[in-house]
Order: structure tokens, then sequence, then C-alpha cells
């Protein structure tokens, strides 16, 4: 087999993937909110990779090679990152969560901000 021709396949399907996914797709750009809350998203990306080839049988005394690959890539968006006041935090998503879940996972944040707020009217 010629080693140059699997090796080229390999380093083209390579090169496409690092295309496609990079640090960028993992902790996304930063977006800050007219009120200046600066949210960053987190995304979990997996993707696999296989490639093959091999020398065809011929009559001449030219080689032919025969390869292929493919690969596969998901990115699926986990968490948001949120810088607010100086505060950081970590909100997390859940996959597959029903309605109740989610509301549930919000109670403590709405209690801080209305805690927050409160204490602001007082001062």
């Amino acid at each position: 087999m010629n080693n140059n021709n699997l090796e080229s396949l390999v380093k083209t399907a390579m090169e496409k993937i690092r295309e496609m996914v990079d640090v960028e797709t993992v902790i996304g750009d930063p977006i800050t909110t007219p009120d200046g809350t600066t949210i960053i998203p987190v995304s979990k990306v997996s993707f696999g990779f296989a490639s093959g080839g091999s020398d065809l049988p011929n009559k001449n005394a030219k080689d032919l090679f025969g390869g292929g690959s493919g690969a596969g890539v998901t990115i699926q968006p986990i968490a948001f990152i949120t810088v607010s006041n100086g505060e950081v935090k970590l909100l997390q998503m859940s996959v597959n969560a029903s309605t109740e879940n989610a509301v549930i996972n919000m109670i403590p944040d709405i209690v801080d901000k209305i805690s927050a707020f409160i204490k602001k009217d007082k001062e």
C-alpha cells in the first residue's frame, strides 16, 4: 500500500475536523446584555473519526489505491457562565429535564434576586 495516499487521506480529514471544531465551539463568544451581564455559552463537543484504504489489484505496474474516511460531530449546549455585578455563576442545562425540574432549579436564583432587590430598597 502506498503510505502517501493513506497519509494524505487522513491528513485531509483531520484538517476538515479542525475547521469544524475549535475551542470557540466549546467555550462560545461572550454575549453582553444591555444591563451589563455577560453570558458565555459552554458546549459539549463529541466527534468520531474513521479512515481506511487499500491497494487494489491490477495488471498495470501503476499502483491503484482505494480509500475513504468519515467523521461525525455533535455539539450540545450544557451550561452558561454568567458574570453580573462582579458575581460569576455557572448555570447548567439539564438534558431532557421536565418543566417542573427546570422551575425547581431556578428557585434559589429567584430567591437570591428578590433578596438583593429588597436589600437595595431598604438602603
